[in-house]
C-alpha cells in the first residue's frame, strides 16, 4: 500500500483526505486498482472512509481478469459536477478550465480506445 498526497493545497482542507492505493502491477500496465478516500469526522474523533474505488483488473473481455470501474466513468463524474458547478452559483474562469481539461482527457481517451478498437485490441492487453 501507498499513500498520494498530490491532492493536498496547502491550505489544510484537502490535506485533511487520506487517499490510500494498492501497488503497482507491472503485470497490469504498471497501474493500480484499488483506492480508499477517507476523512475525519470533525467531533467524531474517528475517521470514515468516503470512497473506495475498484478499478478493472485485467484485460475486459478476460474472464480471469476483476471487472472494475473504468477511468471514464470516473472523468463523467468530474466532467458533470464541474458543469453542474458552471450552472450554478460557483461559476468561474477556474471551473472553466477544469472543466475544459477534463473534456479534454475524456476526447483523448475516447481517441485512444477507436484507435485500439481499430487495430482490434481493444479490451485486450496487447498494444
Amino acid at each position: 500500500m501507498r499513500t498520494i498526497t498530490t491532492h493536498h493545497d496547502r491550505h489544510g482542507i484537502n490535506d485533511e483526505t487520506v487517499i490510500e492505493v494498492d501497488d503497482k502491477d507491472p503485470n497490469a500496465g504498471g497501474a493500480s486498482h484499488h483506492y480508499e478516500l477517507s476523512r475525519p469526522v470533525p467531533g467524531w474523533g474517528t475517521t470514515k472512509t468516503h470512497a473506495l474505488i475498484d478499478f478493472q483488473h485485467g484485460p475486459r473481455l478476460d474472464l480471469n481478469s476483476t471487472p472494475g470501474i473504468l477511468d471514464g466513468a470516473i472523468l463523467a463524474v468530474l466532467i458533470d459536477r464541474y458543469e453542474c458547478f458552471q450552472a450554478g452559483p460557483f461559476a468561474c474562469r477556474e471551473n472553466a478550465l477544469i472543466l475544459t481539461k477534463l473534456q479534454e482527457a475524456m476526447h483523448w481517451m475516447k481517441h485512444r480506445a477507436d484507435e485500439r478498437a481499430q487495430r482490434n485490441v481493444l479490451g485486450k492487453n496487447e498494444k
